[in-house]
This record gives C-alpha cells, structure tokens and sequence, in this order.
C-alpha cells in the first residue's frame, strides 16, 4: 500500500511511546503525559451530562457554539484586556492542537520556514512538516533559562521566514518568556511582518504570584498574532478537547473552512462544559494552589538526588531533569527506570535533539505517588552506581 511523503516523515512521539510501555506494568508510576489526575468540577461536569440528556448532541457552527465564543472573548478581556470578536475572531477546536494544526495549514505553504524555540512541544515541528513546512530551531539551555534573545531570532529569518511559535509558559521547561523579550520578539515580528504563533495552554499555571504576560497584548502585535489555548490545563478537561484561537478576521475566515473539512466541529456536549467552565469556574485557582504545592515538593525532591539537577520552573506542572552526570542517552535512562523500578518518564530528546542529556517529569498525581516515584528513581540512581 502507498503510504505519503508527508505521513511517512511523522515520528511516534517518544513521550507516547514510553507510556505505551507504561501500560505493561500493574504498579507503574507514570509521569510520562501531561494528563492531571484531578477531575473538573462538579459543575462543569454536570454541564456535560446536562447537554447531552437535554439531546444537545448533534453539530455545531463550525466556527463553536456563539454562546461559547462569547465566552471567550469575555475571558480574554478580562485576561488580556484585548477585543476578539466572537463572531469573526474566534474559532472553537478539538483541543488546542487542533487549533494549532488549522493555524499552520492555513499559512503554510510549500517550503515556508517557521522559527521554533526549543526546548519545544513535540508536536510543533510535526505539524510543520506535515504542512510542508520547514521548522527552523533555536536551541536554548539551561544556563540562561531556557530563554530566546532577540539577537538569535534575528539571526534565524530569511526570505522564507513566515512566523514563529512560542510556548509560553513552555513545556517542557516550565519556563515563562519575560516582559522585555516579549516586547523585542514583537519588534521582530512587526519589522519582518511575521506570523507569531503564541501557544498559552499554561497560562493559568503560573507560580510564587507571578503574572501572565501575552504577546498578543503589545502595541500593533493582534494583527500579528495566532493566540492558542483550550480548556485541558485551566480546568483539568483533557478528554474534553476544547481549544480555541484568536486570530485576525481573515486568518479565522479560512481556518473555519479548514475546520468545516478536518472535524466539522468540536463536540457538543463538550462545548457546553467549556461555557459553564469559563463563566462559572473561571476565577477558581484550586488547580494552581494544588500544582504549585506538588512542584514544591519533588524540585526539592529530585534535586536531593545526587547526579540528578533541574531548574525551578515557574509554570506549568513540568520539570525537565538534567541526567547528564549518569552518562545515559535520555531514552536509555527512562527506558532503564521504566523496567528497574517501573516509574515511567519522558525522554528529553523528545523536545529537541540537543536535549539528550534531560528528561522531563510530569508531576500531574497526588503527593503521595510523586514521593512514591522520587524514592524508586533515587533507588534507580543508586544501582547505576555500582
């Protein structure tokens, strides 16, 4: 059978390979997926089960529910304090990838050059190929923090160059782009009339109170900006897949059409449970207070751990892990404390190919399973010792 060029050049993800793997194991710990294990809330909950007992389970707008845009855009003006049209620059997805994949077919064409800031989300440079792209990457470190500096993006543009994507707050790192950089990469951005891509999933898991701060909110910047985010982290909904983008008019325009012939529209019910999300639970900082405590604990934890060491990160519910010290490749060594001592990890070359020497720890289960997984990964460490 013909398989495409395109399908053929798509990687497994190594995250998803080593929670299949996971799976072989009856008392594995897995800290592979960004996945939290608290549910939503009973009301958004109940929104769900209420649409569809009330038969509200057929299709939507392309574009989502209006009462969902609505929302929305009330959430991004308390937010950002930006104007989104509901009814031309919003549109509702399956999950923020989707979002993200509609956003590249719909300005990438053939050969095109996106700028892709590593550490990265794996399915970026995907996408980008599977779009006919080519994704052009901006290795960062650990020693200024993971963080871009205008000088390199600069560096970064050609004739090709028609946009960037940046995470922020980042997965892996858990890092979050600052004031001044934002203000610089807009300046690039404007000057180069680039696309800027702002993946904002973690926005609301931001730490020791500091603040959010979007791209899309600078001088001249939302007609420039893809801005993407969904309801998965904010309000513990993964399985609901509901993401959004806000966009210029003409950008939602052609996405829509791409959304009509990809998924037609995000499911019903679940567009009901975002509505209740965002105008009943949006204000409901419990899931922060919960991560927040959980970073606490295994930042502490894993850098008592002789031969392991990670930044603080400020966001998210990540930490990326340098290994280097055990001399392990990152898929060996998370392959190792898999079948060892059945705790399952995220090897950092995943993120990047310069990122062998990391791996990435999801502290998305209670306190008690995260202390559980820091003891048999210390164990781990003590017999590549010997």
């Amino acid at each position: 059978m013909k398989i495409s060029k395109k399908a053929d050049v798509i990687q497994p993800s190594l995250t998803r390979q080593l929670f299949n793997m996971a799976q072989n194991f009856e008392d594995v710990i897995d800290l592979t997926l960004g996945d939290p294990d608290i549910a939503p809330s009973d009301i958004i909950k109940k929104a769900a089960c209420d649409a569809i007992l009330d038969g509200k389970t057929r299709y939507s707008a392309n574009a989502g529910l209006i009462q969902l845009r609505n929302a929305i855009s009330k959430h991004v003006l308390q937010e950002y304090n930006i104007v989104a049209d509901p009814n031309s620059e919003i549109l509702v997805t399956v999950g923020g990838m989707e979002a993200l994949y509609l956003t590249l077919s719909s300005i990438i064409d053939e050969g095109d050059e996106i700028i892709v800031h590593a550490p990265y989300y794996v399915n970026y440079v995907q996408m980008i190929k599977m779009c006919g792209g080519k994704p052009v990457i901006i290795n960062t470190d650990d020693k200024n923090g993971f963080s871009l500096t205008s000088d390199i993006v600069k560096q970064k543009i050609t004739n090709r160059t028609i946009g960037i994507i940046i995470n922020n707050p980042c997965n892996p790192t858990g890092e979050v782009l600052n004031e001044k950089t934002l203000d610089e990469l807009a300046e690039i951005v404007k000057e180069n009339n680039l696309i800027v891509i702002s993946d904002e999933v973690y926005s609301s898991l931001i730490y020791d109170g500091q603040k959010h701060h979007s791209i899309i909110t600078r001088e001249g910047m939302k007609e420039h900006t893809v801005l993407i985010d969904s309801v998965s982290k904010r309000f513990a909904m993964t399985g609901y897949r509901i993401g959004y983008a806000i966009a210029p008019s003409i950008l939602i325009t052609n996405m829509t059409k791409m959304q009509e012939n990809i998924a037609a529209c995000a499911p019903l019910p679940s567009q009901y449970a975002g509505i209740a999300a965002y105008t009943l639970c949006n204000k409901d900082n419990s899931l922060k207070n919960i991560f927040q405590k959980r970073r606490d604990y295994i930042y502490n934890a894993i850098n008592n751990i002789s031969g392991l060491n990670c930044r603080k990160p400020s966001a998210t519910f990540y930490l990326f892990v340098n290994i280097e010290k055990t001399g392990l490749s990152s898929f060996s060594f998370a392959k190792k404390l898999l079948e060892t001592k059945h705790v399952a990890v995220a090897p950092g070359i995943t993120y990047g190919e310069k990122y062998d020497n990391y791996i990435r720890i999801a502290y998305t289960l209670n306190i008690e399973k995260l202390r559980e997984a820091v003891k048999r990964i210390e164990e781990f460490m003590d017999i590549l010792k010997h």
